[in-house]
């Protein structure tokens, strides 16, 4: 018995080499190819609609254009559990790692595995619904690396600044651009607390301006969608 793959790479001959290998592994068949996520959830939900059976598993590519390997996994996941999805990527790095097992990902392989390799981890996701190596393993063995690197600075400066610089810093970010004297006024403290405030963050960030605050809470989503 043959079990069906999907494969999602934008890269034609990246793909059409990987078809080829998977065709030649024994026990599985590429039934579907798409350029990118988008492609993919298109030929999916025209199986669905006409009834027909969906891969077992998808091998994603994790950068691509349009819709990218995580969104891809992350989609599937939520409409489509059944498929079992394999991260695929030149790149195998520690955020990497992190952010497509977030997303679904049941397992990840660097694109220059051998194909022994390859259908070790086809034939483990069938046999219990995962593959992960040891270097996967170790990417996510604690909390702490659970977290993207960005995650872990963004953490990191956040420890740096007091409940009361923060209300500082917000103030300085407020649309209504309040002087250090209304802002004072504000936080019910005295204008000389203000300037220690300002002053302290701008020692610890290496800040030398009111604009570099607003850029620096910018930066680390202090404001914004992702504060």
């Amino acid at each position: 018995m043959e079990h069906d793959v999907a494969l999602v790479d934008d890269h034609h001959l990246m793909r059409s080499g990987l078809a080829a290998t998977v065709n030649s592994l024994g026990g599985f068949h590429v039934s579907l190819e798409a350029g990118n996520g988008q492609e993919l959830v298109e030929a999916l939900q025209l199986l669905q609609q006409n009834a027909l059976p969906l891969p077992s598993i998808a091998v994603v590519d994790l950068n691509m254009p349009v819709m990218d390997g995580y969104q891809t996994i992350a989609w599937l996941r939520a409409n489509t559990p059944s498929i079992l999805p394999l991260a695929l990527t030149f790149d195998g790095n520690e955020d990497a790692v992190v952010r497509a097992v977030r997303a679904g990902a049941r397992g990840f392989l660097l694109k220059s595995t051998r194909p022994t390799v390859l259908k070790t981890a086809l034939d483990s996701l069938l046999l219990t619904g995962y593959y992960y190596t040891e270097n996967t393993h170790e990417a996510l063995r604690t909390e702490a690396v659970q977290r993207t690197r960005e995650e872990r600075d963004r953490a990191e400066v956040l420890a740096r600044i007091t409940p009361r610089e923060m209300e500082f810093l917000l103030l300085v970010c407020d649309e209504a651009e309040y002087t250090y004297e209304q802002m004072a006024e504000r936080l019910g403290i005295h204008r000389r607390s203000v300037d220690n405030y300002r002053i302290s963050l701008f020692e610890k960030f290496d800040i030398k301006s009111k604009t570099g605050l607003v850029l620096f809470a910018m930066r680390w989503g202090l404001i914004g969608p992702s504060a």
